[in-house]
């Protein structure tokens, strides 16, 4: 496997021509996303959580979140390594390798607090997601040439009976073609997910231009800036039709680290 994006780029482009087709046919009809909440973000100096409403806070129905493609990195068995049935995947900090490696991936922190729910607004309890990104240049573990033996940025938790969990991370890199964004993946339990079996659904989540470029400030994010230079989310191949369910809620710093929030529905 090569370490070439442009690569990666096509394989995603090749899914979402597909996906794009089935809407249009479809007229869309059932699958216009209700928005969670909207997305703003903080200024580097500050560390007030964002404000807003989210459409199921009350218990309210939600369309569930648009099904995205893997990507070619998806570390789930489908393009390659399996790392969901390798012991040491289930973990709330995916910042360091486990196994034969414990390398630690660098860059700003990142909390990812996610909110897993029915589309009638309950809490999904006991739902699995398994997350992953690229590191600070850009390269996904277990894949990526300069991270090839490398598994962290990789993990599986457990929604609670609220159907809430956490992971922490390190903010991901821009690469070239894509907006920054997060990978994730849902399954109807820990166990279903472990054995990377009967997955409900494939997504991603995409991080606010402001707290990108507030990161991409600090040292090691050099060729993020202008990868993210050369694209938009109008541009961006999975978030060109909309980001109101998948936008996360920023707050934090780059001193203290950020935290990035998002609600959503899945079909259980």
């Amino acid at each position: 496997m090569t370490d070439n994006h442009d690569r990666g780029l096509q394989f995603d482009l090749a899914t979402l021509i597909g996906r794009r087709r089935a809407l249009s046919l479809l007229g869309g009809a059932g699958l216009t996303l209700v928005a969670c909440a909207p997305s703003t973000t903080t200024t580097a100096n500050s560390t007030t959580p964002t404000t807003g409403t989210s459409s199921a806070a009350d218990g309210s129905p939600l369309e569930t979140i648009p099904e995205e493609t893997a990507g070619p990195f998806p570390g789930d068995g489908s393009n390659g390594p399996n790392a969901l049935t390798q012991s040491g995947i289930v973990r709330s900090d995916i910042r360091s390798s486990f196994g034969s490696s414990t390398r630690t991936a660098e860059g700003v922190q990142l909390t990812i607090d996610l909110t897993v729910q029915n589309p009638d607004g309950k809490p999904y309890a006991g739902a699995a997601v398994y997350l992953w990104h690229c590191d600070i240049n850009g390269d996904y573990s277990m894949y990526s040439d300069r991270v090839k033996n490398e598994n962290f940025l990789r993990g599986v938790q457990e929604a609670d009976s609220s159907g809430k969990l956490k992971f922490v991370s390190v903010f991901p890199g821009a690469y070239s073609g894509r907006w920054p964004h997060i990978h994730f993946e849902v399954y109807p339990s820990l166990a279903e997910a472990t054995k990377a079996g009967n997955k409900i659904t494939t997504s991603q989540l995409a991080l606010p231009e402001t707290t990108c470029k507030e990161v991409y400030g600090t040292t090691g994010y050099t060729q993020s800036v202008q990868n993210m230079s050369r694209t938009s989310l109008k541009q961006d191949m999975v978030f060109r039709d909309g980001t109101d369910q998948q936008m996360a809620t920023m707050s934090g710093n780059v001193q203290s680290g950020y935290t990035a929030s998002l609600t959503f529905a899945v079909e259980s």
